[in-house]
Formats: C-alpha cells, structure tokens, sequence
C-alpha cells in the first residue's frame, strides 16, 4: 500500500485549512479526530460513501489538517494538532469551540 504524502508545517496556507474546514463532513472528522488519538477512516466515515469519504481525507490531509498512516489494509487518521497550532497559534482550538 502506497505512503500517503502530507505537507511540511511551513508549506501549510492558512487558504487551504479554512477550505478544507467549510466543508460540514470535514469539519465534523476534525472534530471526531480531536477527540482521540487516531480513528480508522470507517469509524469517521458516518455512513457516507467509501468514494466521497476519499475525498473528504484527501483535502484534509492536502491541507494539513490530518495525518494518514497505513497499518496493513487500515489506514489510521489522526489530527496534527500540535503542528497546526506550530503554524497558526490558537486557530484550530477557536474553530473546535464553535458549534
């Protein structure tokens, strides 16, 4: 199974987070994901379609916003919390307040 390709912490744009965020689905898997160190992409996924699922982890990792490491045929998400707040103190706990 191929390596997934995340962005280095200096190449994040504060343009892409908040895309990838304005979507309700994505920002529903942040949420889920800031509540637990990793989920599988089928405990994230709502029901939703494997396909639009896809998607949904692609923008998200393409922006930086979640980590995808493969363990066998699983894939584990997790937040990149720690690298975010790095690149943009506070941004990521103010979006996660709103409801």
């Amino acid at each position: 199974m191929r390596e997934f390709k995340h962005p280095a912490p200096e190449d994040l744009m504060l343009e892409r987070v908040l895309y990838a965020l304005s979507d309700p689905v994505r920002m529903e898997i942040v949420r889920c994901l800031a509540g637990v160190a990793e989920a599988t992409c089928g405990e994230l996924d709502g029901g939703r379609p494997k396909s639009s699922m896809s998607h949904h982890f692609r923008v998200l990792r393409d922006a930086g916003l979640v980590h995808t490491r493969n363990v066998g045929t699983t894939h584990m998400n997790s937040l990149r919390s720690e690298m975010l707040d790095a690149r943009f103190p506070g941004l990521l706990g103010c979006i996660l307040s709103q409801r």
